[in-house]
């Protein structure tokens, strides 16, 4: 019997609720919702974190439309400004260890394509230097999930058919199982597993090869490979992204080097759609930069401050990810990096690296990267290899022919 869109709604907002954010008995929750689109979802994920015991649910809309009209409009000086109740609202978040809930997804990806590079590049609304904060501080449990929308099912598949489009995210994010949340819990379980035996391998780089692509990424001394399931600093378990796919860590922003040719399209957070993105990087800074579309929206990122164009993460997915089984480019960041392995360029995550310094002076001399940006970008796939580089200078294979074999 044929699952409805009202009914995978439900499910997805009660693992989202229950699994991704695990959202405690008494607490305040913050709702950012990515379009007007998701709506549905917005008022299923606040109905079940009610039913889950929180105290009271902020929800806070983002209209894209509006962020184009500021962009075509607004003086060029004031683009970087972020209001002070914007700020006030994440801040007041990690202050009572609130749960945050983002639903993620893009039904207009190319609706930027045409603004200046520069004037986009400086308007960082929603995804805040002090999202990212949020995010990588481990005082906040917190989740990002998508909702189909009409605009994304008419991109991917050539109609409106948000069902149709249900039917391909449903695996990736088995709400259609008999027990999503045990399917979920065991996948998490796999996940770390893999992260573990990375940890225990120590390795001081992981090169990816393949075409277009000789990268070294050095990792930082001291830090830890997780996956998905994160653990705040008060013990609350979380599946950070729903779909998930990959176990990450944190690179030593000045220990990247070679070029990289992404695979997939990048959908800049808040701006254009980046197709053919080729990149080099020197001594952990990326110095040349170009694309077959809109590499110019790249640039004016990376120049967004100084710690822009280094590397904060770099993930490691295979071809067993149902997300890349699908075999579609969802021009989502959100589930296109669960597709393959990623790089991302921007902030750290600061519970990657147990005893991290509190100061951000001592973070940036241990090479742990800073900026207010958070970009991913997809480079890996059937012909890349990724290969682990012990201290030793001894290579050990771990993906090969898209599977992981390292073991």
């Amino acid at each position: 019997m044929a699952v409805s869109v009202e009914e995978r709604t439900q499910k997805l907002a009660r693992l989202a609720v229950r699994v991704g954010a695990n959202v405690q008995e008494g607490q305040d929750v913050f709702v950012l919702v990515m379009d007007l689109q998701h709506t549905a979802m917005a008022r299923a994920v606040t109905a079940s974190a009610y039913e889950a015991g929180a105290r009271f649910v902020s929800v806070v809309y983002w209209d894209p439309h509006v962020k184009l009209a500021r962009l075509q409009g607004a003086p060029g000086d004031s683009l970087a400004f972020i209001p002070d109740w914007w700020d006030r609202i994440v801040s007041e978040c990690i202050e009572r260890k609130s749960a945050s809930i983002t639903i993620w997804g893009d039904p207009q990806p190319d609706l930027f394509d045409g603004v200046d590079a520069d004037r986009a590049g400086a308007d960082q609304m929603p995804m805040t230097p002090s999202i990212w904060e949020m995010l990588g501080g481990g005082e906040v449990n917190w989740t990002v999930v998508p909702a189909p929308t009409p605009g994304m099912a008419k991109r991917l598949l050539g109609s409106e058919d948000v069902a149709r489009l249900w039917d391909v995210m449903g695996p990736m994010l088995r709400i259609d199982d008999d027990d999503p949340e045990r399917s979920w819990q065991q996948h998490i379980a796999s996940l770390r597993e893999r992260a573990t035996l990375l940890d225990e391998r120590a390795f001081d780089a992981i090169h990816f090869a393949g075409p277009g692509t000789d990268l070294t990424v050095g990792i930082l001394e001291g830090a830890k490979w997780l996956s998905g399931g994160i653990v705040t600093k008060t013990g609350i378990e979380t599946v950070a992204n729903m779909p998930t796919e990959e176990v990450f860590t944190t690179p030593d922003a000045r220990r990247v080097d070679g070029t990289v040719t992404v695979t997939k399209p990048v959908q800049l957070i808040g701006g254009a759609l980046v197709e053919g993105l080729r990149l080099r990087f020197e001594g952990g800074r990326a110095v040349e930069i170009d694309a077959d579309r809109n590499a110019d929206a790249v640039r004016a990122q990376m120049a967004f401050d100084d710690g822009a164009a280094r590397l904060g993460e770099v993930a490691i997915v295979d071809g067993a990810s149902p997300v890349g089984q699908t075999g579609l480019v969802f021009g989502d960041v959100l589930i296109d990096e669960n597709a393959t392995s990623h790089i991302a360029w921007g902030h750290a995550y600061a519970f990657t690296v147990p005893d991290l310094p509190d100061d951000e002076k001592e973070q940036d001399a241990l090479g742990f990267n800073l900026s207010g940006v958070h970009q991913d970008a997809m480079i890996g796939g059937p012909e890349v290899e990724v290969t682990g580089i012990a201290k030793n200078g001894d290579r050990v294979p771990i993906i090969r022919d898209d599977a992981w074999v390292i073991g």
